[in-house]
C-alpha cells in the first residue's frame, strides 16, 4: 500500500520533542556562525589580502570540491558508523580550524591566502560528514510523518541565520575585523556539539561489516555503487538530482561574484553588504514557515516543480541592482529565490528521507550530495572565470538566468502528473 507525505491523521507536535529541539536548538546556533562565515571569510580575502575575484571563486570552491571529492565514501562510512558521535567530532574540528583564522591575525603571525584555503578545505570535508550523517540522523529522531514538519522548522532556522548571520556579521566585522568575525563560528560549533551530547533518543546499530579487513575497501566500493544505483535508477530522484545540480552550479556562480559585486559595483561597505544578505534571508525565513502549508494545498509532489517556476521568477530582479537606491533590486529578487530553494528543499529532503530503507539512508544523502553538490566547485570556478573576463554583472545574468531553466528537469518529469509524493517501491523504483 503507498501513502502520501501528507496526512490526514492528527499531526503531534515536536515542540515537545526534547531532542529534535536540542538537535534544532544546536543547529540554529551553528548555523548562524556559518553564515557568520559566509561573510566574513571572503571579505577577509578581499579586505586583509587583497584577493583577486578569481581568488575570491576559488576560495569558495575549496570549500564545497570536497563533496565531489568524499562524498560517495563518507555515505559508505557514515552508514557504518555511529552518526551522533560522528556529527559531535566533526563540529569540534570545525571549532579548531575557524579559532585558526583570527589566531593568525595575532602579533607575530601572519594570515596569509593559503591558510584561508586550507581552511575553507578541511572545514568542507567536515561538513561533507557532518551533512550526510545530519541528514541520515533525522529519520532517526522522528516518524515518518513528522518529517516535513521538522525540515520544514530546520529549513526556517537555516534561512534564520542567513538572516541573523549577515547582520551579527557586519557588526562583528566592523568592530572586530573579517578575520576575528570567525571567532563567533568557532564558538557555534562548540554549542552544536554540546546540544548533541545531550541526545538521548538511542541509535540503530550501523551498518555491519562482515567482510575480512582486506576485503573492506571492496565493500566499501559495493556500498558506492548500492547508494548510486539507488538514486540513478529511481524515476523520480534522479529528476530532483539534475534540478538540485544545475540548479547549485548556476548559484555557485552567482556566490563565487557576489561579494565582489556588492563591494566593487554598488560600493557597499562590510555593514551593508550583512544588511543585503540579512534582507536577502528574509525570503528563505518565509519558505520555511510556508512550506508544509504550500505542500498541503498544491500538493507535496507539485511544489516541487511549482516553486521554482512561480517563486524563481523575480530573481532576475538582482542583476538590475545598482548603486543607491537601485541596490535594492538585488534582495528584492533574491529574496524569493530564497523562498523558492527552501520550499523546493523541504519538499524533496523529506521526499527522499521517507522512501530510503534505514541502512541506505547514509550512502543514499551522499550519492545525492555528490551529485548536487559537486557541481558547486566548478560553478565557483566558472563564476570567477567568467567574472574575470566578462565581468561582474554579465556573470550575474547568465547565473540567475542558468539557475532558473534548472526547473525544466522536474517540469518535465512524473511529478508533473502528480499531486502528491507517494512511496514508490523502494526494492525496485525504476
Amino acid at each position: 500500500m503507498t501513502q502520501t507525505l501528507t496526512d490526514s491523521a492528527p499531526r503531534r507536535s515536536l515542540w515537545r520533542h526534547r531532542d529534535f529541539l536540542l538537535l534544532w536548538g544546536g543547529q540554529s546556533v551553528s548555523e548562524i556562525g556559518s553564515s557568520v562565515t559566509v561573510l566574513a571569510l571572503p571579505l577577509a580575502a578581499v579586505v586583509l589580502l587583497d584577493a583577486s575575484t578569481f581568488q575570491v571563486g576559488l576560495l569558495t570552491a575549496m570549500s564545497t570540491v570536497p563533496f565531489l571529492l568524499v562524498a560517495l565514501p563518507a555515505g559508505a562510512l557514515v552508514d557504518r558508523a555511529a552518526k551522533h558521535r560522528l556529527m559531535m567530532w566533526c563540529d569540534l574540528g570545525r571549532l579548531l580550524l575557524m579559532a585558526s583564522v583570527p589566531l593568525a591575525t595575532l602579533p607575530g603571525l601572519h594570515l596569509t591566502y593559503a591558510h584561508l584555503l586550507i581552511v575553507a578545505l578541511l572545514a568542507g570535508v567536515l561538513t561533507v560528514f557532518f551533512d550526510v550523517a545530519y541528514q541520515s540522523y533525522l529519520p532517526v529522531l522522528l516518524e515518518r510523518d513528522d518529517l516535513m514538519d521538522g525540515n520544514g522548522k530546520l529549513g526556517t532556522t537555516q534561512s534564520f541565520a542567513q538572516f541573523a548571520g549577515p547582520a551579527l556579521g557586519g557588526v562583528l566585522i566592523g568592530a572586530l575585523g573579517a578575520a576575528r568575525a570567525l571567532i563567533a563560528d568557532a564558538a557555534s560549533y562548540g554549542l552544536s556539539a554540546l546540544s548533541l551530547s545531550l541526545i538521548r533518543t538511542p541509535e540503530p546499530t550501523p551498518h555491519p561489516s562482515a567482510v575480512p579487513a582486506q576485503n573492506v575497501e571492496r565493500r566499501i566500493r559495493d556500498d558506492i555503487k548500492e547508494g548510486l544505483h539507488f538514486v540513478v535508477r529511481h524515476p523520480i530522484l534522479r529528476k530532483v538530482v539534475g534540478c538540485t545540480g544545475t540548479s547549485n552550479l548556476f548559484n555557485s556562480m552567482l556566490m563565487a561574484v557576489e561579494i565582489p559585486f556588492m563591494v566593487r559595483v554598488l560600493h557597499l561597505r562590510p555593514a551593508g553588504v550583512g544588511l543585503v544578505l540579512t534582507l536577502v534571508a528574509v525570503g528563505g525565513m518565509a519558505g520555511g514557515i510556508l512550506a508544509r502549508p504550500l505542500a498541503d494545498r498544491f500538493g507535496s509532489a507539485r511544489i516541487i516543480w511549482l516553486a521554482p517556476l512561480v517563486l524563481g521568477l523575480p530573481a532576475f530582479l538582482a542583476p538590475l541592482a545598482t548603486p543607491g537606491w537601485g541596490v535594492l533590486f538585488y534582495p528584492a529578487g533574491l529574496a524569493f529565490f530564497g523562498m523558492m530553494a527552501v520550499v523546493y528543499n523541504v519538499a524533496q529532503v523529506s521526499y527522499r528521507q521517507a522512501i530510503t530503507p534505514h541502512d541506505l539512508l547514509g550512502r543514499m544523502n551522499a550519492s545525492v550530495r555528490f551529485l548536487v553538490w559537486g557541481t558547486m566547485p566548478l560553478g565557483a570556478l566558472i563564476g570567477g572565470a567568467v567574472g574575470t573576463w566578462l565581468g561582474l554583472r554579465p556573470t550575474l545574468w547568465i547565473a540567475v538566468i542558468g539557475s532558473y531553466t534548472a526547473v525544466a528537469w522536474v517540469l518535465f518529469s512524473p511529478l508533473r502528473r502528480m499531486r502528491d509524493v507517494t512511496d514508490p517501491d523502494v526494492t525496485d523504483p525504476a
